[in-house]
């Protein structure tokens, strides 16, 4: 890169660039021109003068196009067309070791036309028949010779390759190269002119690059950041620095932002496409001129009778206002626009009013469009640059206002009195997801474009956001210049501590609830023959058990797999089935809880098809249609789980809600019915354990209802970073308090193993006849073993008999 060129240096090896095939287009067959014609045009800075090609074209099999190149007797340009056996060749003046614009055009009618530096050099009308037809390949390179064999190379630099699809006549090529070296061409009083600037240059070289020179005396360093470089700012030269009447002023102001919008509408200055950010200095460069513009305009207004002269309209750069007030007008408060809920608010203390006093205000409708990639360190926000790798991007429309003599504002920001700027956020669909997405961190900044630098940057110097939420902002400002809320987006991590701790947990917990749940498992099967333990309900937590351990072991494992492999996927598959199916039995949990203490219904034996059904075919079907349609989503990205991109992952996020809602509300329903029997137990006898119940049976009822996935819903972003380890602990952990509840601490189990140890005991010492003391459930009456009760059974010997309901599943 030389001053933002790009240098090819032939002598260091094949250095040339490739712009891609162009077969059967008017570029590499000039025959397919229409009228119109083709008009190429490049800077170039020679640095040898060797038979070199620097541009060439061809076409493929008929062999037309074009080339440019050098040698010792001097540079050429050649186009060749098949269809006639033509060729039309122009002799220049070899470019040397400083920036030479070259353009040529070419037309049917006209032949060849070479313009060198804005100016007509040569040309050949008719051209000749000719046996050379150029190359026979459509690539358009620049740097060496078209014909794959790329023997010689340029050692030179090369600019601006712009192809226009029509011959631009002299005129507009003049103006195109005064565009882009930085001349002021524009004349206010030659509308025509102005068009031809607007709709001719297709790239501005105003305040980003360093323009090309075009003789030995100009400096090659030469900046343009001046905004007096870029072409409207001609409009400033030719302003009269005398009075303007009133309707003068008017015109003015119109055709002045009608050619602005031209400048903005021209394919230079993109608005939407991946050359945006090239096009931000030029559009800074424009807002400092149009209020400089606005600011000649009002000052040179013509006086009139009365003491206060108003100008404003609308166009589609901006609304406006110029207002002029007299020496002691009284000005209680001033506001712009007057309607609207975006605006800028002067209080009236502010005004000194010992003068004449101007205020020029600017509420522009498009500028914000250009704004949408701002690197942090390039501001002057020092909160942004925290966030480098984070962009930038205007979230509001821009709105300026200058006063003159500048109104008297406190230095502290805590002060009075301030400027109040009000502005509503404009958000597109793709930054409102941003925003409402609760991963992410949202900051907003009351900015302006400083140009203390002679070149726009964002900086909130003496602003600062006093209120407002994600649909407007409140600014109070020390100073008046052109305001405007930046947003910037920053997606929310997990420091490492934090990323360690939660992964221990993670895998501490699910080790403990796999040896739990294994041992759970092996309870049930050995106590199985008991008739406490053989009823519906230990099926069912079996089942859970026995689902929960299978996934959390996948889990464990699918860890040592590489995303994108077959293993990763055939592991994301197995976990998406057995954690739903977990899911699955924990809605079987609550059902049947609901079927047992809330409205009893059916037998056992007539629900066990339907239980089953739910806990493994369901999610059977759901898993089957899932691969069917997104297979691709399956252990592709980051880890052996769905993705979380396309949509796949409601495939388990959406059922896994639907058990917790149920779940909860069954969980609700059983704790009033326990919750008002005890209340009544309490009243009859003033038993104090009746009350603990209602918590104890809560507290048994969450490992197996699933209920503490609620709080990975809540576990979004690091401000609930407490509810990510709530998450961790308790779903690690979930086997683990299924064994403590369900088996360690159940009565039934409790008492059922007892039964079998003496039933084994007795077999063992071959002892007939003893009597074995019945059991019953203990843990949920709230009595101690070996302790009688002195009061009456809570559940089944209420004065109530309405109450005699059977929680043996709770």
């Amino acid at each position: 890169m030389v001053n933002k060129g790009i240098f090819l240096n032939g002598d260091n090896g094949g250095t040339f660039l490739h712009f891609g095939k162009y077969q059967n287009s008017c570029i590499s067959d000039p025959s397919w021109c229409g009228p119109e014609g083709i008009t190429f045009s490049f800077f170039w800075k020679n640095l040898e003068y060797e038979s070199r090609f620097a541009v060439a074209s061809g076409g493929k099999v008929i062999s037309n196009g074009f080339s440019v190149y050098t040698n010792h007797f001097g540079g050429y340009v050649e186009f060749y067309t098949r269809a006639n056996n033509h060729r039309w060749k122009v002799k220049i003046k070899v470019p040397g070791p400083y920036w030479t614009h070259i353009l040529f055009t070419w037309t049917v009618k006209d032949g060849l036309k070479v313009f060198t530096n804005g100016t007509f050099t040569a040309g050949d009308p008719d051209g000749s028949v000719s046996d050379n037809y150029g190359d026979p390949y459509p690539d358009l390179v620049i740097g060496t010779g078209n014909d794959r064999a790329y023997g010689h190379y340029v050692t030179g630099a090369f600019d601006e390759f712009v192809i226009w699809e029509r011959a631009l006549p002299p005129g507009e090529i003049s103006l195109y190269y005064g565009a882009a070296t930085g001349q002021a061409l524009v004349s206010a009083t030659t509308p025509k002119v102005s068009e031809e600037v607007t709709s001719s240059a297709p790239t501005v070289r105003s305040t980003e690059v360093s323009p090309p020179v075009v003789s030995r005396q100009h400096k090659e360093d030469q900046s343009s950041q001046d905004p007096e470089s870029l072409p409207v700012l001609g409009f400033l030269t030719a302003l009269p620095n005398m009075t303007i009447p009133y309707n003068t002023a008017h015109n003015l102001t119109q055709a002045f932002l009608k050619s602005v919008e031209e400048v903005l509408s021209s394919p230079g200055l993109p608005e939407f496409s991946v050359l945006k950010q090239q096009s931000i200095p030029v559009v800074s460069g424009l807002i400092e001129t149009v209020d400089r513009v606005m600011e000649h305009m009002v000052t040179n207004l013509e006086p009139r009778s009365n003491t206060l002269i108003s100008l404003g309209g609308q166009s589609f750069i901006a609304d406006y206002s110029l207002m002029k007030f007299s020496q002691n007008y009284n000005l209680q408060h001033y506001r712009f626009p007057k309607l609207g809920k975006s605006y800028i608010s002067v209080p009236g203390e502010a005004f000194t009013m010992q003068s004449q006093t101007t205020i020029v205000g600017l509420f522009y409708h498009n500028m914000h469009n250009y704004y949408k990639e701002i690197s942090p360190v390039k501001t002057r926000i020092n909160e942004a640059s925290d966030f480098k790798d984070h962009k930038i991007q205007v979230a509001s429309y821009l709105i300026s206002l200058k006063v003159e003599p500048s109104p008297a504002l406190s230095v502290n920001l805590s002060g009075a009195p301030l400027i109040k700027i009000v502005l509503t956020h404009i958000l597109s669909k793709e930054q409102q997801e941003q925003v409402l997405n609760q991963s992410n961190k949202v900051f907003l900044y009351c900015a302006f474009l400083d140009y203390s630098s002679n070149e726009g940057v964002w900086s909130n110097e003496g602003c600062v956001r006093s209120d407002g939420n994600l649909t407007y902002s409140v600014c109070l400002c020390n100073h008046l210049t052109n305001f405007a809320i930046l947003m910037q987006v920053v997606p929310l991590k997990l420091t490492t501590g934090h990323r360690v701790a939660l992964s221990t947990i993670g895998y501490v917990g699910c080790s403990i609830s796999i040896f739990c749940l294994a041992i759970t498992l092996v309870t049930f099967a050995v106590l199985s023959s008991v008739s406490t333990i053989r009823n519906q309900r230990y099926h069912i937590h079996a089942n859970l058990s026995f689902a929960i351990l299978v996934a959390e072991i996948l889990l464990l494992i699918s860890a040592r797999f590489e995303p994108g492999t077959l293993p990763c996927k055939v592991m994301a598959v197995l976990l998406h089935f057995f954690f739903l199916s977990a899911f699955a039995w924990m809605l079987v949990e609550g059902l049947h809880l609901y079927s047992m203490v809330v409205k009893v219904f059916g037998s056992e034996g007539s629900k066990h098809f339907y239980y089953y059904g739910i806990g493994w075919g369901s999610p059977l079907v759901i898993c089957v249609v899932s691969m069917t349609s997104a297979l691709n989503s399956y252990g592709e990205v980051d880890n052996c789980w769905l993705s979380l991109t396309n949509g796949a992952i409601w495939a388990f996020v959406a059922p896994a809600l639907f058990v917790i809602v149920v779940n909860i509300g069954i969980l609700i329903s059983v704790t009033r019915i326990i919750s008002r029997i005890s209340g009544e137990s309490y009243k009859v006898h003033g038993d104090a354990n009746a009350v603990k119940l209602t918590v104890k049976a809560v507290a048994v009822l969450l490992p197996i209802l699933g209920i503490s996935w609620i709080f990975g819903v809540l576990a979004v972003n690091t401000h609930s970073l407490p509810f990510l380890y709530i998450f961790a602990v308790f779903n690690s952990l979930q086997g683990f308090f299924v064994f403590l509840f369900h088996c360690l601490l159940n009565s039934e189990v409790r008492a059922a193993f007892k039964h079998k140890t003496k039933v084994w005991s007795l077999t063992s010492s071959s002892i007939r006849n003893i009597n074995v003391k019945p059991f019953n459930s203990d843990i949920m009456n709230g009595n101690k073993e070996g302790v009688t009760p002195t009061k009456m059974n809570t559940w089944d010997k209420s004065t109530n008999s309405a109450n005699r309901i059977d929680l043996s599943a709770v």
